[in-house]
């Protein structure tokens, strides 16, 4: 159910416009918070730092100076194993290093696919994959080739 009229676009009543992507959370149940901060800290590369004092438990996971992954315990998952994606499909990071990756991917036992296209003449290298909870995550890669 839509909450708000179909905008498309609108030019006016803006008041401030988005100038930067900042974070996404992930709600997780207490008992696989661990799993789900190694994942992005051990395979994707994210580090955790600071995290505010507040009253659920969690974690910031930062890339760079930036706490843009933010974990949080859902303190009522529902009672069964299964839990509807939604809307949310994925979260992509722009990466560096894709034999490496492949490797820590490997290490890990993290099943992924992998897709290669070109991209303005560069080649262009996902590896799609799901994180402990069953958020889709890509990684992307852009003009590197394996030797």
């Amino acid at each position: 159910m839509l909450r708000w009229p179909p905008f498309c676009c609108p030019s006016v009543g803006v008041l401030m416009p988005v100038t930067a992507f900042d974070h996404f959370n992930i709600r997780t149940p207490r008992s696989l918070m661990e799993s789900v901060k190694c994942f992005y800290c051990d395979v994707i590369g994210l580090k955790e730092g600071y995290r505010p004092n507040v009253s659920v438990e969690g974690y910031w996971l930062y890339l760079g100076d930036l706490p843009v992954l933010h974990l949080m315990e859902w303190q009522d998952p529902p009672s069964d194993d299964f839990v509807l994606r939604g809307y949310l499909d994925h979260v992509a990071f722009s990466c560096e290093g894709l034999a490496q990756m492949k490797n820590t991917l490997d290490d890990f036992g993290v099943a992924y696919r992998r897709r290669d296209f070109p991209v303005q003449g560069n080649a262009f290298t996902q590896l799609i994959l799901e994180d402990p909870v069953g958020n889709g995550v890509e990684l992307n890669f852009m003009g590197e080739s394996e030797l």
